[in-house]
């Protein structure tokens, strides 16, 4: 009897066949012909749908995008040359909506659709949707995407290719009781993936055989809201591994080429955060192997368009197939900066039926690159995403070596309906030296207020010195864990005194605007100038940074200056503010130190920008305080963020321990359980699955256990 592998690659070898003579069903195959893309819809969104628009716009293609509600004013819908609404918020009914993608293509006259990154770029039913309805999938043929979607059926694909791979679970017996087994005979720690996964999601390190159970609830709910599958496979864990990643790419002649790897290594919550290319430490002939078995790993499914070959490698430098991303990665620049190639032009060229522009002997690696994921998140908090308006947005000058990736302006609002990045910060420079220092250097003039961010934890990360020396692994945040979060100090006098001068001048510009526009410019009462006859007005100042509040006594000199005492130093300070917006650009001088920072004032806070605080300071007024409402003799539980309540773990009545689940809540497409925080009984659970909650909704009451 033939093995289902065997069949599989006679299966395979046929269809090769096939398309290489260009005959599908008796007919010329679409594929076997070459005819240039004048019209291309973007079905995706934010800062990937605006980067194919870039590149479309250079080879003089005409853009179709699509948008949700949430996305009517976006970015990517500006710059479109056309746009079309798609549906509500929520993605499955909008941009999963593959149906009505296919209707915009068919109404724009667009002959190809490219899909980005996310929602239908890896989905077999749509690339067969495209083919069936006569326009160009920008990608790689449905069988590679299935192929390699499936997890089991990547691997036993890659062993018969010759790619190393790590063995472990890929069988279809799916219950509990033989995943559990099959993980303690594989020995802890183990992972468990979904067989259809990406991005994070519905993966799960296991440590010990007490939480294999949790986790695999967990991380099949999560496979199923994002990929409708929740078939699982379990394969032993590698400990402190790198993650390596080949660029690969193919055209529909049989032509392939690897673009060298790129280290995406530093991680949190298995997704990726800060990427670079090359990697560093490899030796030319690691790297001519894993590019190799990269292109064997394409050419084993007939890869057509870019595509990226993921590896996870030990501290030996061996390397194992982990999986195959069909479709263009979000670090997809690193690899364009160190190559000088644009990538999406070559996936529109070789969509079309055009051979790739370049052999394996033409490509050359070229300096280095780094890029930096910015994210709305707290970094603080577990890197839990955020949601809010951007409120001001400066980024640093965007040139050749600098790029600014991003779907956002100021104004725009990140929501909780989709991943909560903001932009990605991409440099390059000749060596990794100075390409980190580029990067730190850009990372420090970079602006963002009405949502947290990351910003100052990649400074945090680029300056760490294991991180400059290139000793990469994906434990490397928990391993440094104490470095990377150092406990908040108290803010040095001279920042305090930026505060308070930036306040004071602040008041000052009002009462002067107020004055104008209420017709007497001679009043004196609405100068704010603190002139007194005979005396000098010393007033108390009161900020918040954090938990610690601040008090500052500030007295206004005749000369227009300030005398500023925090704590038992006494400061003399002087400065102007300049400028009409919402930012405001404030020249100061503490006991002679001179310094120039951006300000922002935003209802009660003031935000402090300079070159010697990465993502800024934020001080606030502190408001009048109120009682919070009594509670009916239990304490209450409350959601981090907003985001819809996936699942319930107990009910009313149920004895709880500390750090037991009682409620899962999904976010900005990533699931968080939410435990109890000290022993206690559930009196009443105040959520149902499926509600939408706001950030810091009441979600469970518990009475104290007796």
């Amino acid at each position: 009897m033939t093995s289902p592998l065997i069949w599989y690659l006679n299966a395979r070898n046929l269809a090769q066949l096939t398309r290489n003579i260009g005959w599908q069903n008796g007919c010329l195959s679409r594929s076997a012909s070459s005819s240039a893309i004048s019209k291309v819809l973007i079905a995706n969104r934010g800062e990937i749908a605006c980067r194919v628009i870039r590149t479309a716009r250079k080879l003089g293609v005409k853009t179709v995008a699509v948008y949700s509600e949430a996305d009517r004013h976006s970015m990517h819908v500006a710059m479109a040359d056309e746009a079309y609404h798609i549906g509500p918020a929520a993605s499955q009914l909008s941009y999963l909506n593959k149906q009505k993608i296919i209707e915009v293509a068919k109404t724009s006259g667009a002959q190809a659709i490219h899909p980005g990154y996310g929602f239908l770029s890896e989905n077999t039913e749509f690339a067969d949707l495209c083919s069936k309805e006569g326009v160009i999938f920008v990608g790689p043929p449905s069988s590679a995407i299935r192929d390699m979607g499936i997890k089991s059926t990547s691997k036993a694909i890659m062993s018969a290719a010759g790619v190393p791979i790590i063995e472990g679970y890929h069988g279809e017996d799916q219950s509990n009781e033989r995943l559990r087994q099959e993980a303690e005979n594989i020995g802890y720690p183990v992972m468990l993936k979904a067989v259809r996964g990406g991005g994070g999601k519905g993966m799960r390190i296991v440590m010990t055989a007490e939480d294999f159970d949790e986790a695999l609830e967990s991380a099949r709910r999560e496979a199923k809201k994002s990929f409708d599958d929740d078939v699982m496979l379990v394969e032993k864990f590698v400990e402190t591994p790198r993650h390596v990643e080949v660029q690969v790419f193919g055209d529909k002649h049989g032509n392939y080429v690897y673009l060298f790897e790129r280290d995406c290594s530093v991680q949190r919550r298995h997704q990726k955060i800060i990427e670079e290319a090359p990697a560093p430490h490899l030796s030319e002939d690691v790297r001519r192997r894993i590019g190799e078995a990269a292109v064997r790993a394409a050419r084993a499914v007939d890869y057509v368009g870019a595509g990226t070959v993921e590896f996870i490698m030990d501290a030996q430098q061996n390397f194992y197939f982990m999986e195959m991303n069909t479709r263009l990665q979000v670090e997809h620049p690193v690899t364009e900066m160190v190559t000088k190639t644009d990538l999406v032009e070559w996936q529109l060229k070789v969509a079309a039926g055009e051979t790739l522009p370049v052999t394996q002997d033409d490509l050359k690696l070229h300096g280095h690159s780094f890029e930096a994921r910015i994210y709305a998140e707290d970094p603080d908090n577990n890197f839990l995403p955020g949601a809010g308006p951007l409120i001001h947005l400066a980024t640093p000058s965007a040139e050749e070596m600098i790029r600014i990736e991003t779907g956002v302006r100021q104004g725009d609002e990140v929501t909780t309906y989709y991943d909560p990045m903001i932009a990605k910060l991409v440099v390059w420079s000749h060596d990794r030296k100075s390409a980190l220092e580029k990067l730190r250097h850009c990372l420090q003039k970079y602006q963002i207020v009405g949502l947290k961010t990351n910003i100052r934890f990649l400074d945090d990360l680029a300056k760490h010195p294991e991180f400059k020396e290139g000793n990469v692994h994906t434990d490397f945040i928990p391993q440094h864990e104490r470095e990377l979060f150092p406990e908040k100090g108290a803010l040095d006098d001279h920042t305090l005194c930026r505060a308070v001068l930036a306040l004071v001048l602040f008041e000052q510009k009002s009462s002067q605007l107020e004055t104008l526009e209420c017709g007497d410019p001679f009043s004196p009462y609405s100068l704010g100038s603190g002139l007194r006859l005979n005396d000098s007005l010393c007033r108390r100042v009161k900020l918040s940074a954090g938990d610690t509040e601040i008090v500052a006594l500030v007295t206004y000199q005749p000369d227009g200056t300030f005398r500023v005492q925090v704590g038992e130093r006494a400061y003399s300070v002087q400065g102007s503010l300049a400028g009409q917006d919402n930012a405001l650009e404030l020249t100061s001088v503490v006991d002679g130190q001179k310094t120039t920072s951006t300000i922002v004032m935003h209802e009660d806070s003031i935000h402090l920008f300079s070159m010697d605080h990465i993502g800024g300071v934020e001080l606030n007024r502190p408001l009048p305080e109120f009682l919070a409402e009594a509670g009916g003799g239990g304490t209450g539980d409350r959601a981090p963020m907003q985001g819809d309540i996936t699942h319930l773990y107990v009910k009313p009545g149920d004895r709880v321990e500390k750090g037991q689940p009682l409620v899962a809540l999904e976010s900005m497409k990533m699931e968080y359980v939410i435990r109890a925080p000290k022993d206690g009984v559930v009196a009443e659970i105040l959520v149902a699955k499926g509600d939408n909650v706001q950030k810091n909704a009441r979600l469970v009451a518990y009475e104290d256990k007796k």
